[in-house]
Parts: C-alpha cells; sequence; structure tokens
C-alpha cells in the first residue's frame, strides 16, 4: 500500500492568513501588538505581513494606528457573493437543461442593466452565440423581454432610452410602442421567434419573490422549430423558476 502524503503547506500563507482571521475579528480595528498575540505571531512577523498586506490593498492602518481590511477584501466579498448565487442556482440550470434538452439561463437586473448571470449548455444543447452584446439587445430576447415586462413604466421607458432598438433579424422589433404594447401584456411566458438570431428561438418565465418582486428571469435557447414544444413546457420551467427563487431566498 501507498503512503498517505501530506500536502505541502506554504507556511507564510498560513500566517498572512491567521492574521487577516485576527484583523476582521475587530471591526473597530485593532494595534500591531494585539494581533500578533492572537495570531500568535512574532511582532516583527506581524509587522511585515502587515505591510506586505496593506501594499497588496488587503489591510489599512488607520490614523490612530490601528489595522482594519483593506478595499480589496470588499472587492473580494463582491465576486465571492456571485459565486455562492452560481453555485446556488447553477443545479436547476443544468437539469432544466437536461429536462427540456435546450440550453438554460437565469439573468437579472445589475446596476440598472439587464445582464446573464450564468447558462447551462453542452455539446448537445448549444448556447446562443451573443454576436451582439446582450445589453444592446435586450429588446429582442425573450429573457430581456421578460425582465422588462417587469418593470414600471417609468423605469422600462428610461431603460429604452439608453439602449435603441437596433434592427438583428428581419423579425426583431423595433418600434418602441410596439414593444411596450407587448411588455404591457401579461402572458405568463416571454418568447423570441428569431429575433435575435435566424433559425434561434427562446421561451422565458420570470423568477419571483414571495411578495411578488421580479429576483430575475429563466429562460432557455433552441432551434425555432422546438419552440413551440419548449413553451408548451412552460410549466416545467415556471417549476424550476419556483425552486430558484426558493433556493435565493434561503441564501438572503
Amino acid at each position: 500500500m501507498g503512503e498517505t502524503r501530506k500536502p505541502t503547506l506554504i507556511a507564510s500563507v498560513q500566517r498572512a492568513l491567521h492574521l487577516m482571521e485576527a484583523v476582521a475579528s475587530h471591526p473597530n480595528g485593532a494595534p500591531a501588538k494585539q494581533l500578533a498575540r492572537e495570531a500568535r505571531l512574532p511582532l516583527a512577523t506581524t509587522y511585515h505581513l502587515l505591510r506586505t498586506l496593506a501594499h497588496e490593498g488587503y489591510a489599512t492602518r488607520l490614523s490612530d494606528g490601528v489595522w482594519v481590511l483593506g478595499d480589496r477584501i470588499r472587492a473580494l466579498h463582491g465576486q465571492s457573493r456571485t459565486q455562492q448565487l452560481l453555485a446556488r442556482i447553477r443545479p436547476s440550470l443544468v437539469a432544466l437543461r437536461d429536462e427540456l434538452g435546450a440550453a438554460s439561463y437565469f439573468g437579472m437586473h445589475v446596476d440598472g442593466e439587464i445582464r446573464i448571470i450564468d447558462v447551462a449548455d453542452g455539446p448537445r444543447t448549444p448556447r446562443v452565440d451573443l454576436w451582439v452584446g446582450f445589453t444592446e439587445a435586450a429588446h429582442a430576447t425573450a429573457i430581456g423581454k421578460c425582465l422588462l415586462s417587469q418593470l414600471d413604466e417609468e423605469r422600462r421607458r428610461e431603460y429604452l432610452s439608453r439602449h435603441p432598438l437596433i434592427d438583428l433579424t428581419p423579425h426583431t422589433i423595433t418600434e418602441p410602442r410596439r414593444l411596450l404594447r407587448m411588455l404591457e401584456t401579461p402572458s405568463g411566458i416571454s418568447l423570441d421567434h428569431e429575433e435575435y438570431a435566424i433559425g434561434t428561438g427562446c421561451a422565458a418565465v420570470p423568477v419571483t419573490d414571495a411578495t411578488g418582486s421580479v429576483v430575475g428571469a429563466l429562460a432557455v435557447s433552441c432551434r425555432s422549430s422546438k419552440l413551440p414544444r419548449i413553451e408548451a413546457s412552460a410549466h416545467r420551467m415556471k417549476a424550476t423558476a419556483a425552486r430558484i427563487q426558493r433556493t435565493l431566498s434561503l441564501a438572503l
């Protein structure tokens, strides 16, 4: 039997992480001497590590001499929340992809824009080739229309004022009044009939919380000839949207 080899650990990295944990445990900051005691480090080592962390933006020394976490930590925290979101919704997207045989998508409003957060695709279920940036083409996609339909009239018009209705295919809706009328007519499912790309259709349903407020939108894309079958499976999409809503509500 082969010996179980212990992992190679970098002691300096361990010391830096333990020191950051000590810094994080003091919301109002702590002096280097106290941090050294709590992290069980020599004071000289603590100063070297703090200076290195400060240089990289992971720690900051305030005017009264105490140390707090730096701005880079906040940036990492924001990115980690996105990764946590992906980890929670990815299984539902993959399950829907396999159930319907179509690439699945989850989108949200982020900083006033409509963005794709995650996609579950595969060799037999390829995603739509986003040859035009999604923020410029939300009006031509099911997921974009689904999210726009959930906005109030003022926010919807403001969004459309910033994003001209560019013509992508002969089927793209480029008349604002026509698009607004469509968005104002709730149907439970939003569709894209080759409006973004010839030969491709999409369907989307809203993901809402317990109060009815929109959390995001769930969509699938497929060959346009397959879209009627996908539309007939709207109840499956809505069931997945409900699972995503419950997952996200537990995370918040």
